[in-house]
């Protein structure tokens, strides 16, 4: 009889442990479902502070040996022309010509051209002086003085502008971000009566560099979004 007691006293226990674990254990998967998920968004504009712009010029002819000492002669005038406006030595690039032999490129009763070699000269300008490159490209209507003519409209030498500042930024904008998914957090806690916990998880999404708009592509629109799980308390 004293044995199973004992047994009974144990089993009683056992089954109210198992009870309290139970409760404890709905208790903490209900608080788990008690999760808010939300967005917060950072947007900034600023400045490019890097410029890319190729100078384009084509020059005709029937003799290599012509074309080439008046390439090479364009090209001095062009550096020197960049130079006295304010632009360095490391900032000009010169690229091989592109030739284009027309005589080569006929095709049946095609009637010859005027000229057999068509070449392309490009001398590129890399430089983080944004402003003076943006005030020279409208200058360089000059070159004509010296018979030079700027051509545009082919897209892969199109002015390129950039923004490589980005690490100076992101602590900020991040701190942007945190602070208007908490808002929205907050509002989300006091519509359901409930009051805003910890942070469960965060995730800080990819951020973006876009020209602000066609016009002015010197101009940069950086945008981040970062999503947060918060806890929701009673």
């Amino acid at each position: 009889m004293k044995n199973f007691r004992t047994e009974a006293i144990i089993l009683a226990v056992g089954m109210l442990l198992l009870g309290v674990f139970i409760e404890r254990g709905f208790s903490t998967f209900a608080e788990k479902d008690r999760i808010v998920n939300v967005k917060g968004l950072a947007e900034m504009e600023v400045p490019a502070d890097k410029v890319t712009w190729p100078l384009v010029y084509k020059s005709l002819g029937n003799d290599l040996n012509s074309l080439y000492d008046e390439i090479k002669k364009s090209n001095q005038t062009i550096v020197q022309f960049l130079k006295q406006k304010g632009l360095e030595e490391k900032e000009i690039s010169i690229s091989a010509p592109e030739i284009i032999d027309m005589k080569a490129e006929r095709y049946g009763s095609t009637p010859a051209p005027a000229y057999r070699y068509n070449v392309t000269s490009v001398i590129t300008v890399t430089s983080d002086k944004v402003d003076l490159v943006r005030g020279l490209i409208s200058e360089q209507g000059e070159l004509l003085k010296y018979g030079i003519a700027i051509v545009g409209g082919e897209y892969r030498y199109n002015v390129q502008y950039e923004y490589t500042s980005l690490n100076k930024i992101k602590p900020q904008m991040i701190e942007e971000a945190t602070k208007n998914a908490r808002e929205a957090a907050e509002k989300f806690a006091k519509d359901s009566d409930s009051k805003l916990g910890k942070i469960m998880h965060a995730y800080q999404g990819q951020f973006s560099i876009n020209d602000r708009d066609a016009n002015t592509p010197y101009i940069k629109k950086v945008r981040v979004v970062t999503t947060i799980d918060y806890s929701l308390d009673n």
